[in-house]
């Protein structure tokens, strides 16, 4: 009877492969995947983050800050953009409100949105209980119209910055809170999910690993449209002289102060009021061809 014993060649192990690298994302693709009116969104929007963010250092202060005797100059080679109820250069006065408005907007944005998936988190993860009560509290805070509300809490507490960041954000939390718990409920009942109950997991690793990664990209989306909500009602604000307060000006404060410019067609106000609508508009188009909504949106078609 032959021995059982195998060859030392078929016993030796096998030699171990490195893994594979994983493949890098190429940006010029993923840029692609925005189309042409994607990416007209995508450059003016990067345009007024970067004003936001090195315009009032690249400009000269006194340019801003002083008069000339032109009161509602025209555009010219010497002002770009006209000037303004002061003779102050309308170009400076663009670029330093952007810091406002998009500044003030992206905070106020990133803490609604934040606050609100936080909470439909737990509401999702916790039990019937933290969901209904949470719920019912918002609901009773989606009750007061928005504006009326941000009148309420400027008249009581004042128009600093940072009020004006905590009330937009107050106003737009429930909004955000809807969305994410619409999508985290649905998650939340999926197989995995329960699966990970079943193996002990905590509602925290529920909120964090399964649920939120799921949710990201509607977020997102929900994120951009927030932000133009906020941007739209900071304007309003200012426009009514309750939003940023002098010598500081955002673009709502900048139509505001040159209203008197429009009976001429002054650029004074146009331009701040075509400012505020290139930056929704292009908020918006970003959101409307984002690539992964695209692709979705195709492979249902």
């Amino acid at each position: 009877m032959e021995s059982s014993t195998s060859s030392p060649v078929l016993n030796a192990a096998a030699p171990t492969l490195p893994p594979a690298p994983a493949p890098r994302r190429n940006p010029l693709r993923w840029l692609a995947g925005f189309g042409p009116s994607g990416l007209l969104g995508l450059v003016v929007l990067l345009f007024w983050v970067l004003a936001a963010v090195f315009g009032p250092w690249l400009l000269s202060f006194s340019t801003a800050a002083t008069g000339t005797s032109n009161v509602f100059a025209p555009i010219s080679a010497a002002h770009w953009l006209g000037t303004d109820y002061l003779g102050r250069d309308m170009l400076a006065l663009v670029i330093t409100g952007a810091r406002y408005t998009v500044g003030v907007a992206l905070l106020a944005t990133l803490l609604a949105s934040g606050t609100g998936t936080t909470l439909a988190l737990l509401a999702a993860a916790s039990g019937r209980w933290t969901d209904a009560t949470l719920s019912r509290c918002l609901d009773t805070l989606t009750a007061i119209p928005s504006k009326m509300f941000a009148l309420i809490m400027v008249a009581g507490f004042g128009s600093s910055v940072p009020m004006l960041v905590v009330t937009a954000a107050i106003i737009y939390v429930p909004g955000a809170f809807r969305i994410a718990r619409s999508l985290a409920v649905n998650i939340n009942a999926l197989d995995y999910v329960t699966v990970a109950r079943t193996r002990g997991e905590g509602t925290l690793y529920i909120m964090l690993r399964e649920i939120l990664p799921n949710i990201v990209g509607p977020m997102l989306a929900d994120l951009g449209l927030r932000f133009v909500y906020i941007v739209l009602l900071l304007a309003s604000l200012s426009f009514l002289g309750l939003g940023i307060q002098p010598p500081a000006a955002d673009w709502g404060s900048l139509v505001r102060e040159n209203i008197g410019a429009l009976a001429m067609g002054g650029a004074s106000v146009i331009v701040p009021a075509l400012a505020i609508a290139s930056l929704t508009i292009a908020v918006n188009l970003v959101i409307d061809n984002l690539p992964g909504r695209a692709a979705r949106e195709r492979g249902t078609r």
